[in-house]
């Protein structure tokens, strides 16, 4: 089962923000409390039914922000930690405050880690996954890649372009996959034959260029995202919703 993540955030943009990035690893069950109060109905499924979802699974890990109307963000990790379901797992805390105060007084409380805002919401995702890890959970493989044009289901190995499924080849969703597992980041050609053709590729250098030249083609709009890095490789260009979404 997923790690389920509980953001306690009181500001509807960055509370989406959060949500959106940690949602699109496709590796978290994540939710989304908006006060205190919500929070502990979430938290503590068996004595109150949980909105928003069915399940009952209990949160594994609280990004929690201090500064929340009615019962405050000290109040609440007061609470988690008393509580046997809650004490041991990891606590994230968000706050405006710069006063270090604050912050020794939220780790004293029992919170594991503390950003100060404003903040990457990457560097806080990563911190999200060094938390579970170290709390002995595994990092679950993405099922998709999903943002919000381009998506790539792993389990079905099927792709879509702002809806529309495109068919694609065995190799081009192959080349597709190991793309979209690391958007940003640089693909040497040789990995890309390795992984797809296998170590003993001893065909026509210019094959792999072929096929991402019909991948293109074939995703139309969404193509135009695969990068040609002259000498080394391909890259998928981080798209501007997740470029938003990480600021």
């Amino acid at each position: 089962m997923k790690p389920y993540i509980l953001i306690v955030e009181d500001d509807p943009d960055l509370a989406e923000g959060i949500r959106y990035n940690l949602d699109r690893t496709g590796a978290f069950t994540v939710q989304v409390a908006a006060s205190g109060e919500d929070a502990l109905r979430y938290a503590f499924p068996k004595t109150q039914e949980r909105k928003g979802t069915g399940s009952l699974q209990t949160v594994s890990l609280f990004i929690l922000d201090l500064n929340l109307p009615g019962m405050s963000g000290f109040e609440l990790c007061r609470r988690f930690r008393s509580e046997e379901a809650t004490r041991n797992k990891p606590i994230l805390m968000l706050t405006a405050r710069t006063e270090e105060n604050d912050k020794v007084k939220g780790l004293e409380l029992g919170a594991d880690d503390y950003m100060t805002k404003p903040f990457s919401v990457r560097e806080l995702v990563a911190r999200v996954k060094a938390l579970l890890r170290r709390a002995g959970y595994e990092e679950a493989a993405p099922e998709a890649y999903d943002d919000g044009q381009l998506k790539v289901d792993y389990g079905a190995f099927t792709a879509y372009c702002s809806g529309a499924e495109i068919k694609l080849t065995r190799k081009e969703l192959a080349l597709l996959v190991i793309l979209t597992r690391t958007p940003g980041r640089v693909i040497p050609r040789e990995k890309l034959l390795d992984e797809v053709w296998g170590m003993q590729y001893y065909g026509e250098a210019r094959t792999l260029d072929v096929h991402i030249s019909g991948l293109r083609k074939k995703l139309g709009e969404c193509g135009q995202r695969i990068e040609t890095v002259i000498g080394i490789g391909y890259r998928l260009r981080v798209s501007e919703t997740e470029k938003a979404a990480t600021q």
